[in-house]
Order: structure tokens, then sequence, then C-alpha cells
């Protein structure tokens, strides 16, 4: 196929054999997995990738690239090694989040979507990071960074692009490629998915009101019910 080497079409072919085999009934489903594993050996997706897509699922390129379109974490141009999405919706941003943008985009020299001139950052509005408990929060790779502050983002990026180890607030150890994390996406498991928290003291302590008080949604049995029922023991 045009646009890939022999073995690089070999692995893709490979890879992607194992993705659509993951839906027996409808192969047209993998569309989504198979974007993320182009992606994954593009850097984006890029006219080569869509036309694998196609080709693979029997789908027109146009098909292919309606989907592609649609979805922000696929990208129809070279991204960085590092895509920093800042969180400007409401809550983010009366918390910080438009001084975090502000400033990053000054410090790095680049606006939505774009990419410094070494590669290593791709800079984004993030409507939301869907972690409203931590705002103003950064997310680099789709990996937490809560409670940030324009001075922590900047200290974030520079140490991306000076190659050092950045740990996130909550996940995985260490932040890895935009295109290792799209293999993930893909659904390929880097091993990393039980490293580190995933819900923190501020995410939890709606739940730990609850059984304090003994609060259940409409039509669930109270805890100390369930309990005296010899039901499941709750966590702590």
């Amino acid at each position: 196929m045009a646009g890939y080497d022999a073995e690089t079409l070999a692995r893709l072919t490979e890879d992607a054999a194992a993705v659509v085999a993951r839906y027996p009934e409808d192969p047209r489903s993998a569309l989504l997995p198979l974007l993320h594993l182009v992606q994954s050996v593009d850097g984006y997706v890029s006219p080569a990738g869509i036309a694998f897509c196609a080709g693979t699922l029997d789908l027109s390129t146009a098909e292919v690239s309606a989907v592609a379109t649609f979805y922000t974490q696929y990208k129809r141009h070279p991204n960085g090694t590092y895509t920093v999405g800042v969180c400007t919706n409401t809550l983010c941003a009366v918390m910080g989040g438009d001084a975090i943008w502000s400033e990053l985009s000054e410090h790095l020299g680049i606006g939505h979507d774009e990419t410094t001139e070494d590669g290593a950052i791709t800079l984004e509005r993030v409507e939301c990071n869907a972690a409203c408990d931590y705002a103003p929060v950064v997310m680099v790779n789709w990996e937490f960074f809560d409670n940030q502050t324009p001075d922590s983002a900047i200290a974030t990026v520079d140490a991306l692009r000076s190659g050092q180890p950045v740990r996130p607030t909550r996940g995985a150890d260490q932040v890895v490629s935009f295109r290792e994390t799209s293999r993930v996406l893909a659904g390929f498991p880097d091993g990393r998915a039980d490293q580190g928290p995933g819900a923190g003291d501020a995410t939890l302590v709606g739940l730990r009101l609850a059984r304090r008080e003994g609060w259940v949604a409409p039509g669930e049995t109270p805890p100390a019910t369930r309990r005296a029922r010899g039901g499941k023991r709750e966590e702590s």
C-alpha cells in the first residue's frame, strides 16, 4: 500500500487483524481503534492511514475521513510528541484555566492546535477534561495534571521539551509519547493501567459524605439494611 514500506505495512496489517477480530458481528466497528493504530505509526491520521483503514474495512476513504474529522483525538496533520490540553471550560476557566492558557501560549509561542518548532508540544484548548474536582486541570496525552497554575504548567512543558521524565498527578507513573498513547487507545495495553491512583480525595468526598450520612439514591437499599441482611460489605 502506498505510503508504507513493506515492514511497516506487515506490522500494521497484523495489528489491524487483531483489532478487527474484536468485532465479529460488524468489522466496521473497528474503525475508531484502527484510526488510533495508524496514528500510533504516523503521529497523525495521514492519507496513507486513511487509505489503510478504508482498505481493511472495505470502506471508502470519504467514509473514513468523515469519522477522523469528527473526533478531536484524531489529528489530521503531524502532532507533537506531547499534546498539552488546557481546560478552559467554565469551572476551570474561573479557577485559572484562562490564565494558564494565555501564559502557556505566550511561553511556547503557539496557539490552539499548533506545534512548537521542535515538534515537542502541540497545544490545545480543551472544552472539558472531566476532572472539575481538581480545577484547573491540564492534560498531557490525556494524563491528568490537577490543580495547576501558570507556573506549574510552564514547568511541565519545559520538562517535557528537555526530555525529562514527567509524572502526572494521577494515573500512570510517567507520561509517554503521543504515538505510544495512540497505540494504547487502539487497544494494545502497555502494562501501566494499574499504576498510580485513579480517584483522589477530592473525587471521593461526595461518596464518603453519602456513606456517613446514609444517603442513597431513590429505590436503593440503605447500606445498614444491606449489612443486616448479610449483603456484601462495602469498601471503606
